[in-house]
């Protein structure tokens, strides 16, 4: 993480200051540091450049973090399967497959293979409409964003795409954001191979209790990380704390009346931003003004299941064909 965040954060359990104890710099980074806060003596390590400000008493559900570990413990205790995945042509793959062995390759470092995998099985997990809608998306907050300056904090940035967008076509710092330190390690070993790490920071918290002082970010940023809420209401009024300026969260809508995704969708409890109305509802209700741009509708199908990995799936949803609604939700405090 970069030097310049430290006039930034804060404790995010309780917001009280921070005193800083850096051990390791490179650079004008922070590699190895010991952070205590002096209100309630909360601790937070950075570790690998990476600011680790998870509070302890917030429960978690790390999908990334369990599915990385269930697929690389399965192939190890099932190698007949790992050479079926991993020891034939890409090409001979379900797409699904050709998912799975993309991130088998991200585990041992191969990120030039991994991308050429996940590039090659995108095209027929995801319908062309799916595909053309979210790149838009990037385009018109890319747009959006080149005509100002200063740090963009992206929430929830899972595997980086919207991050890797932003570094490639922006000369802005950037603070990548996750709840998993797991995937934050990844990221900084795509972003190092790729070349895109100088402007990139990282750091681990949970959006509920974010380390940012009042009013501390300027520009925020999210690729879907808002869809995965099943309580939003507090996370966007702490997010309305901390930003001073614009969020822009790319979202996708599902149909009102699409009986058979929102029966699933309530089922996981996810409805309140899976749905126009209802998230526009959502963030009124935390003080937030809004606005939808480039809004756009592609067909979404279900993803394929693996035939190697038999029957194991990509994304939850949709569980049948749909027609999603895109848009990027520019969002500003309501004063």
């Amino acid at each position: 993480m970069h030097e310049y965040l430290i006039e930034m954060l804060t404790c995010p359990a309780c917001h009280g200051a921070l005193a800083w104890t850096i051990t390791e710099h490179r650079g004008d980074r922070i590699e190895t540091a010991e952070v205590h806060c002096t209100g309630c003596a909360a601790a937070y390590p950075v570790r690998e450049g990476i600011g680790l400000f998870l509070t302890p008493d917030l429960p978690r559900n790390d999908l990334w973090e369990q599915v990385d570990s269930q697929l690389v413990q399965y192939l190890r205790a099932h190698p007949h399967i790992e050479r079926q995945l991993m020891d034939v042509p890409l090409e001979t793959l379900a797409p699904a497959d050709q998912f799975f062995r993309a991130l088998v390759l991200e585990e041992r470092g191969d990120y030039a293979q991994a991308r050429a995998a996940k590039e090659l099985a995108n095209i027929k997990i995801y319908t062309p409409e799916y595909r053309a809608c979210c790149e838009s998306q990037f385009d018109h907050v890319i747009e959006r964003l080149s005509t100002s300056g200063g740090p963009i904090v992206d929430l929830a940035s899972g595997q980086g795409y919207l991050v890797e967008e932003l570094a490639r076509r922006l000369d802005r710092p950037i603070i990548a954001t996750d709840m998993s330190p797991r995937v934050l390690r990844r990221n900084r070993k795509w972003f190092e191979f790729f070349g895109l790490y100088d402007a990139i920071s990282l750091l681990a918290f949970d959006a509920r209790r974010t380390p940012f002082k009042d009013g501390a970010v300027e520009t925020m940023t999210t690729f879907l990380g808002l869809l995965n809420i099943e309580e939003p209401g507090d996370l966007l009024r702490e997010l309305r704390r901390v930003v001073a300026g614009t969020f822009l969260s790319i979202m996708h809508f599902f149909p009102e009346d699409d009986q058979a995704n929102a029966a699933k969708i309530r089922e996981v409890g996810l409805s309140a931003l899976s749905f126009r109305a209802s998230a526009l509802e959502c963030f009124a209700a935390a003080g937030w003004q809004t606005e939808v741009a480039n809004a756009c509708t592609g067909r979404a199908c279900p993803t394929p299941t693996g035939v190697v990995l038999e029957g194991i799936g990509i994304d939850g949803l949709p569980v049948v064909d749909t027609m999603l609604e895109w848009s990027v939700l520019i969002a500003r405090r309501r004063m």
